[in-house]
């Protein structure tokens, strides 16, 4: 005998409508009416809104098939999941880097090593594969690291300590075939870091006082080895030569291959895009939908010779302190600290106003045809230098991006570049973007359209009269984007992380993107994970000490890796992945009613949290009928 639904279909929505999503599974349970309502897309609708807190004019990711199946994917596939502690490290980690392959990665440490790690073992567990040690190079400590694109080579910059207590930068090309040191480079300041601009040229910086206040940084394109049959062709060139005013400096170069970016957009700012997008409409007269971009898959030489002397000495470096050094003071402004002491406000002052102009009149100028952007399917690809600079303080408060034309890709050629005349002294920059505050941090999306930058605002309104005292900036760090099409940045800023040191102390807390996330180190002892579309923080991740950088597996976005001042790396996967590694082969059997995301065991409790709560509920397969 059939029997009607105690409760219309109607009444029992309104009921789960004020349940949390929670509630709403188990519920779903019950019976088969139950559950068929429990998947209603009203319904998921509703609870996605409410309880990612998601502004409503904020639409669904289009790619997603339902609004179901999208809170799943933030709520169960976010690696927010400790599964593993590395403690190899014996003191603060500093940077962490994947392969492109992502079977790969290394980590950078105060302990001066660099240590490479395998993330293919069947049992799913990391292990070290290989250590080197720096100190026998004179370094103070490893920085960061960089595999080259065919994943051959491995990139290390660190700081290493000259004489007289000065500090410089160093990059070292290793072999990933036998571990072999291919070269050395200088590197300075080194916070340049240094990074590859393909599978052999690497990309470093130089820094020459020029006066008081006032430098020019020389970015160099050196080749990682020299080559058996070509002895004579070079190994270096001279890529640009920029001025730096108010004793700024080139820090933090990256490069960025854009691909012309025939994909759509991502949104970040909703509201002034979309109506741009109703404005082009009517002038086009047609419609024009909201897409997004989340992807559908996965004379310098003598200096240099000294330097050289410098680097070859057999000097060790003994008893240097292990706390954060604070960089700002040591990667450069040794300099103008000195000047300062010697030199009055007003001849400072007048240094920088003859310094503006003879800029301006022996700086090469831009051609508007290298950065103007490209209708869709237009033009060609691009590849562009990033870098922090200023041009009203010490501290790096502005982007600039300069391209790297196709002939520049190569060390052959002039060593000091192209031709150029007397009055062409310095190359101009093609684009600048002033963020307004201290930057702390960059990380490109994968497929390199849009820059994140972590940063601390100044003030509103603030007034720079002292170069060397920047205004104070705040404790919580913004997350800016940078659309590297249009070259603006997006009105709506990601923020939830923090931090504390002042503007003299202040470090590199580096960030990671992928297709979906982005995931930043803090102060405030935690990492952070944000959904690129909804702008949301789904996840905290704990440690004991500051975090100081994260990294997202390129061949798997659910696997993150962070790594703090406490010395250890934490391993991070989803609860979805963790299930999976946990369950037998007859429960990864397809289930017939639910997904596999029902499945989480009653006594699993992860050290994780998603969008600020704990994740440790209990789920189970719903019964067939009452």
């Amino acid at each position: 005998m059939d029997w009607d639904p105690v409760l219309p279909d109607s009444l029992v929505l309104e009921i789960f409508l004020h349940l949390p999503h929670d509630a709403v599974l188990r519920a779903g349970l019950t019976c088969r009416q139950w559950q068929a309502v429990s998947r209603d897309e009203f319904l998921w609708r509703e609870l996605f809104y409410s309880y990612y807190r998601i502004p409503r004019s904020v639409p669904r990711h289009p790619s997603a098939v339902s609004w179901y199946r999208e809170f799943k994917r933030l709520y169960d596939c976010i690696p927010c999941v400790e599964v593993q502690t590395l403690r190899e490290h014996s003191d603060q980690v500093l940077h962490l880097a994947f392969s492109h392959r992502g079977h790969r990665f290394s980590s950078c440490s105060k302990d001066c090593t660099v240590k490479l790690w395998d993330t293919e073992r069947q049992d799913g567990n990391i292990s070290l594969v290989h250590s080197t040690s720096m100190r026998q190079f004179n370094w103070g400590y490893t920085q960061f690291s960089q595999f080259n694109p065919d994943d051959t080579l491995l990139l290390v910059s660190g700081v290493y300590l000259g004489p007289h207590h000065s500090s410089s930068g160093e990059i070292a090309v290793i072999s990933l075939d036998n571990y072999t040191l291919l070269s050395r480079v200088r590197n300075k300041p080194y916070d340049v870091f240094g990074c590859w601009l393909n599978e052999t040229h690497l990309i470093s910086g130089n820094l020459h006082w020029i006066g008081n206040m006032t430098s020019c940084s020389v970015l160099w394109l050196n080749k990682a080895f020299q080559d058996i049959e070509s002895e004579n062709v070079n190994v270096v060139k001279r890529l640009f030569k920029i001025q730096n005013i108010n004793a700024s400096t080139i820090r933090t170069v990256m490069v960025a291959h854009c691909r012309r970016h025939d994909n759509p957009d991502l949104l970040l700012d909703y509201e002034a895009q979309s109506q741009a997008r109703r404005q082009k409409a009517e002038q086009d007269n047609q419609h024009h939908p909201l897409l997004f971009d989340l992807g559908a898959s996965d004379s310098e030489e003598e200096e240099e010779a000294e330097s050289e002397e410098q680097c070859g000495t057999d000097g060790r470096s003994h008893g240097f302190s292990s706390a954060r050094t604070p960089q700002p003071t040591i990667s450069g402004l040794d300099h103008v600290i000195h000047s300062r002491k010697h030199v009055g406000a007003r001849e400072l002052q007048i240094e920088t106003q003859v310094a503006q102009m003879m800029g301006r009149a022996y700086t090469k100028a831009p051609d508007p045809s290298l950065i103007d952007p490209s209708e869709p399917g237009e033009g060609e690809d691009k590849t562009y230098l990033l870098f922090t600079t200023g041009s009203l303080t010490y501290s790096p408060h502005q982007i600039g991006i300069k391209r790297i034309k196709p002939d520049q890709m190569t060390t052959s050629g002039p060593v000091l570049g192209e031709e150029r005349s007397s009055e062409e002294f310095f190359d101009s920059l093609d684009h600048v973007i002033d963020i307004h505050g201290h930057i702390i941090g960059m990380g490109l999306s994968p497929d390199h359209r849009y820059l994140y930058v972590n940063s601390r605002a100044w003030p509103k309104g603030c007034v720079i009269s002292d170069p060397m005292s920047p205004p104070p900036i705040a404790e919580e760090i913004d997350m800016h984007v940078i659309d590297l099409k249009s070259l603006r940045e997006e009105r709506r800023s990601l923020r939830a992380h923090r931090a504390f040191t002042p503007n003299d102390e202040c470090f590199f807390i580096f960030l990671d993107v992928s297709r979906d996330f982005v995931a930043s180190g803090a102060e405030d002892k935690h990492g952070y994970i944000w959904d690129r579309h909804y702008n949301i923080c789904l996840a905290r991740l704990a440690h004991d000490d500051v975090v100081n950088s994260v990294a997202f597996s390129p061949a798997d976005q659910e696997l993150l890796l962070s790594a703090s001042d406490d010395s250890t790396i934490k391993v991070w996967r989803s609860p979805r992945m963790v299930r999976l590694s946990q369950a037998s082969p007859r429960q990864l059997r397809p289930r017939s009613l639910l997904p596999s995301w029902l499945l989480r065991h009653k006594n699993s409790t992860f050290s994780g949290s998603v969008n600020g709560k704990a994740v440790s509920e209990g789920w189970k397969k719903p019964s067939e009928g009452k």
